[in-house]
This record gives C-alpha cells, sequence and structure tokens, in this order.
C-alpha cells in the first residue's frame, strides 16, 4: 500500500469510528492510470448516501451542522470556498479553497457553509440517508455566510497592496503627513 493510500485508509478509518480529524481536507489514495486513462477510489468505507449536486456560482449552500451525520465532498468541477466553526461560534471563519479532484469532509455538531465562487458540480457521500424529511430532521440551520458576506469573499480586492516600498501615508488632504 503507498503512503498515500495509507494517509487515505487512515482518514477515513478515523472517521468510520468516531474520531474526527482536525484538518476537512482528505487524503486521496493513488489513482490507477493506464492507456484507458484513470481510476481514482474517492472513499473506500462504507456510507449510506451519494449525491450529486451542482451549485451556480455566487451561491451558498450548507450554512447549518449535523446532529450525527456526516459527509464527505468531491469536487467535480468548480471551485468552493469552505467554512467551518465549532457549534455557537459567531467569529467567521477564513475559507478553505477546494477544487477539481479534491476532497473535504464535514463531521457532525461543526457548523458549515459552502460558497461557490464557480459553477461547481460535486459529490457528496453520507453517513445517514439524506432523503429531504430525514437531512431535515438532522440539521440546525444556522445561516453565518450570509448574501452580503458571500459578495464580500467573491469581490475582487479594491487596493491591493504588493509591497510597503514606497508608499507615503498621507492625511485627508493629500499632503504627506
Amino acid at each position: 500500500m503507498s503512503e498515500k493510500d495509507k494517509a487515505h485508509d487512515e482518514y477515513t478509518t478515523a472517521v468510520n469510528e468516531g474520531r474526527f480529524p482536525e484538518d476537512c481536507a482528505v487524503p486521496l489514495g493513488d489513482a490507477f492510470i493506464n492507456g484507458n486513462g484513470f481510476i481514482e477510489n474517492l472513499l473506500t468505507k462504507p456510507n449510506n448516501h451519494v449525491s450529486h449536486i451542482f451549485s451556480h456560482k455566487g451561491t451558498v449552500r450548507a450554512n447549518h451542522w449535523h446532529r450525527t451525520d456526516w459527509h464527505y465532498a468531491y469536487v467535480v468541477r468548480g471551485k468552493i470556498l469552505y467554512f467551518e466553526r465549532p457549534v455557537g461560534s459567531t467569529e467567521i471563519p477564513e475559507p478553505r479553497v477546494f477544487t477539481a479532484r479534491q476532497v473535504f469532509f464535514s463531521p457532525p455538531n461543526r457548523e458549515h457553509a459552502m460558497l461557490f465562487a464557480e459553477d461547481t458540480d460535486f459529490i457528496t457521500m453520507a453517513r445517514n440517508v439524506r432523503l429531504h424529511e430525514q437531512h431535515e430532521e438532522d440539521v440546525v440551520r444556522m445561516p453565518f455566510i450570509t448574501p452580503e458576506l458571500a459578495a464580500s469573499f467573491l469581490a475582487p480586492p479594491s487596493r491591493r497592496v504588493e509591497s510597503t516600498e514606497n508608499v507615503v501615508i498621507t492625511d485627508d488632504d493629500g499632503e504627506p503627513d
């Protein structure tokens, strides 16, 4: 077993045993590659529900936490800004960015939200069956990524300072202090 395969196995074994890793980024094992293309195993442990989800650029999903459920998310194409924080926190966490062929994990009892920086296709693999009614019974809505906050994360910086060399501080009249 390769080092990458071992890392994936250790991560997913911990999840299945109820030991949730601190890092949400899930290591993938080595892909099998031949003349036909490749096969990449996304999850080598049991799960109970798989969904394909499409999200438009600028939209937000999740904004909740799960009482018992957990899920992996595999990005097929696009870009997700993933936010995660302890239940009850009021801080806005820095997002982790996930793009095509990356996997991340959302444990139970952690608030999380996904902001889509591009049109995105992703696949979730969950512990619980996620038909709408069962899913809603397990989630607690916590909309901490508001439309205004989402827009601010997606907006280009209005002013980017590459270096502080040769910067002159001025007061309101434009004259150097």
